[in-house]
């Protein structure tokens, strides 16, 4: 079996993948670089236990993380825990399948080409990924399926904290869809600002990365948030929120040279 590993920013995910590639736990915990990987091996111990898996049905691992300070307990959970040495994302022996065409690809985080690659395995075209996570990422795949780049935005969450921190007067609220664009009160103007703001700065971003592009693109949602914003806009095509977990799947079937993975 296969253990997956999506570090991001908040949230690191852990998932268990049979030889099929079929899904048999996924458990998520906080991002926290001080956690070691004794501590990462008998929470997931415990938690894989409640599956009816154990640790010695996994024989692979493979990391994507965008946090460079969790990498060496991850890694170090799958040498102790799990007896395997993982692929890491970005690593200089691990081949992609795809061109990176920016500046400085070391730069560019893991989880951003995994999504590049899964999305276009499932759609082998043009296209721009948003990725709703601690940041909002626009990436950007040409007709080869080569990243090109993109956009970096702040997360609809860290927006609303900074309004919160930055203005005394203004409270703390929860991101939603509100029913109108005019706020009658503070909060309702809040809620308003920040999610009828994103839809626009969404838009207005894809239909700039596409005249750029100069071609038709589709365009692609993920990450906690995605469902949200899909359906107060209609320049989103699909929401995969699997995106980031099969990409790793499709990668490291592409290491051990298995066949290629069916997304249909």
């Amino acid at each position: 079996m296969l253990l997956a590993i999506d570090s991001g920013n908040t949230n690191t995910v852990f998932a268990v993948f049979d030889d099929d590639h079929v899904e048999r736990g996924e458990w998520r915990c906080a991002t926290d670089a001080n956690r070691t990987a004794d501590e990462y091996g008998v929470w997931l111990d415990r938690l894989m236990i409640l599956k009816g898996l154990s640790r010695e049905d996994v024989d692979a691992a493979i990391i994507a993380t965008v946090v460079p300070a969790n990498l060496f307990n991850l890694r170090m959970l799958c040498r102790a825990y799990f007896q395997c040495e993982p692929i890491v994302v970005g690593a200089e022996d691990v081949d992609l399948g795809i061109q990176v065409l920016v500046d400085r690809p070391e730069e560019v985080g893991a989880d951003r080409l995994i999504n590049a690659i899964a999305a276009f395995q499932s759609w082998p075209e043009p296209q721009i990924i948003i990725d709703f996570g601690t940041a909002t990422t626009f990436d950007v795949v040409d007709g080869d399926g080569n990243y090109l780049g993109g956009v970096i935005a702040p997360g609809i969450n860290l927006s609303l904290e900074a309004l919160h921190k930055a203005a005394a007067q203004l409270p703390r609220v929860a991101i939603g869809r509100p029913k109108r664009v005019i706020g009658k009160g503070t909060v309702e103007a809040m809620r308003s600002g920040i999610f009828w703001g994103y839809v626009g700065m969404i838009e207005g971003m894809v239909q700039r990365i596409q005249t750029e592009f100069g071609a038709p693109m589709r365009v692609v949602a993920t990450g906690g948030l995605a469902n949200l914003f899909t359906e107060a806009t209609d320049c989103i095509d699909a929401e995969d929120g699997d995106l980031t977990m099969r990409g790793l799947l499709i990668l490291h079937a592409r290491q051990m040279k298995k066949p290629k993975i069916n997304t249909a």
